[in-house]
């Protein structure tokens, strides 16, 4: 029996109001009706520039001789991720000071991600923000917003799909707006989730035109959800069948690229599915089977041998309906950590070792890891877009909580794989200590035997100037113990270890190693080595970088300009901020307070060239706003005065 996808999604209060365009109120993710939509535009909307992506998709890859667990296959069923980061209405577009938030650190199981969301009383289309489209295209994952028509129950009215559909002449003007949407924000396409009854055949026909129609119009991506029929009925067929296979392929014309498949499948209906997609001439990857983790997360009975059965190809894809039960049943950030980790990797919290007694062995045990780090540089602070505080330089600029996921670096690949003869030291995120943004990678434990951690996959050419840099903090000056790990494309198993030597103080310091004797080579895998004895040994690792030359200089930004300010008390301000844009390649732009005594405190980062700063404080009289490169070199600021009232 299938209830849907909408009987698990709340409805909320009133819309909030949008935001003037001189004020300095906060901005919001996008959402519309049809309707509505039809009169968006960006040079208009307020909030449209900082809900704006300027992170493009990055390549993958993915060698299956590297996989952590033998049995996971790569190039077959791939993982879509259907998230509610947060409610529809007042969804912060560039983060907020709170650190409690959906940090997701396993982009390299997925494929695709959904920004899940949409209401009748809020509005039915969906647009991410531009946090989670960066971070998703740091890691080479595809982002598609949400199109979300309702059961009556639920507020859903047929005339919403009816004006969906609308045409003027042979246009399709909402499609032409999803098209820009998607195009202006930065992402890549939209899920179709079409629930509300009462259509008809003739409907349903025009609701494939109007798909038909905005592939046509630009490079715009579709998920279908196997909700409405050919009929124009509401039915969830579980698969792929005579009764909705043209919302996929319809003759020659391709009408969506995947399909969601409800939740009530069965092995009889997988393999018919397959069998049905490859008489359409499509892939059976083409089609997602959707499990429903919403309410019961990792304890939700999946039939797993119906999707990925052993020792063969994968049935279909694997669609993933709210994964963010780790966190939002979570008690604390460690134990969604902990829990997230199960959901995953499995109950080891190890990739390559997912024996257990729970049928949940983690979504690791069947989708090999892919990699985004296939060209240079790449630099690495484990940041997770979340902390406790913000430091700049292993300095503390900012004492706040926050979430951000465009500052989020790319996650280990391998979280975690520790190969050892002896007693495994245990990574761990460390939100306690950072040498750029509010964690760093953590070893510690009883070192007994050499250590080898797995970290990153990846595909870096070893130039002439090729260094690697390691940011390393010891609780005491001294003896390391550590080396960086790395192995090549050549001979991707075996590593080499580069030893990093002493610190001689217990603050942050850089080591950096010349490549040179491996020009010519790629590098496959990078990680870190432990050798030597300590009943309680630590370490930090708070940057790990791989870039050729000195790093580059930085230009700065120009043109700084306070778009509007709103008061929240006597001593505090919110603004908005615009500058233009550094020349050349930045990674993303910092934002500080910089009161007369000179003291500067970190305000937040993004990627774009406006950014929204929700708590200015006195004594602050001036906004500096930093360029850092994607080697992590920095510019000089530009600065601008601040009034108070």
């Amino acid at each position: 029996m299938s209830s849907g996808l909408v009987a698990l999604l709340l409805l909320a209060g009133p819309v909030p109001a949008r935001a003037a365009a001189a004020d300095g109120t906060q901005p919001y993710a996008s959402y519309w009706h049809p309707n509505s939509i039809l009169n968006w535009d960006p040079a208009t909307d307020p909030d449209a520039r900082f809900n704006r992506s300027r992170v493009p998709l990055a390549a993958r890859a993915s060698d299956p001789a590297l996989r952590a667990n033998p049995n996971a296959h790569a190039g077959e069923g791939r993982i879509a991720s259907l998230v509610s980061f947060a409610p529809t209405s007042n969804n912060p577009s560039q983060g907020a000071p709170d650190p409690n938030y959906y940090a997701f650190g396993y982009w390299q199981y997925i494929d695709t991600l959904v920004f899940w969301g949409g209401s009748a009383s809020e509005g039915l289309i969906l647009a991410p923000n531009a946090t989670v489209i960066d971070a998703a295209h740091r890691n080479g994952v595809k982002v598609y917003g949400t199109v979300f028509f309702p059961p009556a129950a639920y507020g859903g009215q047929i005339q919403w799909v009816r004006d969906f559909v609308q045409k003027s002449g042979s246009a399709y003007p909402v499609a032409d707006k999803l098209v820009q949407v998607a195009e202006h924000y930065g992402f890549d396409g939209w899920f179709i989730n079409q629930e509300t009854g009462g259509g008809t055949a003739d409907l349903a026909t025009e609701v494939r035109n109007t798909l038909r129609y905005a592939r046509s119009r630009g490079p715009v991506e579709f998920m279908w959800y196997d909700a409405m029929t050919e009929s124009g009925s509401v039915s969830w067929q579980d698969g792929l069948n005579a009764s909705n296979d043209a919302f996929l392929q319809d003759g020659d014309a391709r009408v969506s690229d995947t399909m969601f498949l409800d939740f009530g499948w069965s092995a009889t209906k997988q393999t018919t599915s397959r069998t049905n997609a490859r008489a359409l001439g499509r892939s059976e990857y083409d089609l997602y089977a959707g499990i429903d983790t919403e309410s019961n997360g990792y304890n939700t009975g999946v039939t797993w041998s119906s999707v990925f059965p052993d020792g063969q190809p994968h049935v279909t894809g694997l669609g993933l309906y709210r994964p963010e039960w780790t966190w939002k049943s979570s008690s604390s950030r460690a134990d969604f950590h902990a829990r997230d980790a199960r959901y995953w990797v499995g109950a080891n919290g190890d990739p390559s070792n997912t024996g257990t007694t729970s049928s949940w062995k983690g979504l690791a045990a069947y989708v090999a890891e892919s990699t985004a780090i296939t060209a240079k540089p790449f630099v690495t602070s484990f940041n997770t877009g979340q902390g406790d505080f913000y430091a700049v330089g292993g300095q503390r600029a900012g004492a706040t909580g926050w979430n951000n996921l465009s500052l989020q670096d790319v996650p280990p690949t391998y979280r975690w794989v520790v190969q050892s003869a002896g007693t495994k030291l245990a990574p761990s995120i460390d939100f306690t200590d950072a040498y750029e943004g509010g964690s760093s990678l953590k070893l510690s434990g009883r070192l007994d035997a050499a250590n080898t951690v797995r970290l990153y996959q990846t595909r870096l050419p070893v130039a002439a100037d090729t260094r690697l840099s390691v940011a390393v903090r010891t609780p005491a000056a001294g003896p390391t113990h550590l080396s960086a790990a790395v192995s090549f494309t050549d001979d991707p198993a075996t590593f080499v270890t580069l030893p990093l030597g002493d610190t001689d103080s217990t603050d942050w310091q850089i080591k950096t190693i010349d490549l040179s004797e491996y020009a010519g080579r790629t590098i496959a895998q990078l990680g870190l080595h432990v050798s030597g004895a300590a009943d309680a040994y630590s370490v930090n690792v708070g940057r790990l970088a791989v870039y050729d030359g000195e790093v580059d200089a930085v230009p700065p930004p120009s043109e700084l300009t306070v778009l509007g300010a709103s008061s929240v008390s006597a001593t505090r301000q919110s603004l908005r901020l615009s500058w233009t844009a550094a020349p050349g390649p930045v990674h993303h732009y910092d934002v500080f307070a910089l009161d007369g005594s000179g003291t500067r405190v970190h305000l937040g980062g993004t990627t774009g060239d406006a950014y929204f700063v929700p708590r200015f404080d006195s004594p602050a009289t001036q906004v500096e706003v930093e360029a850092v490169g994607v080697e992590g070199g920095r510019s000089s600021a530009v600065v601008a005065e601040v009034a108070w009232p």
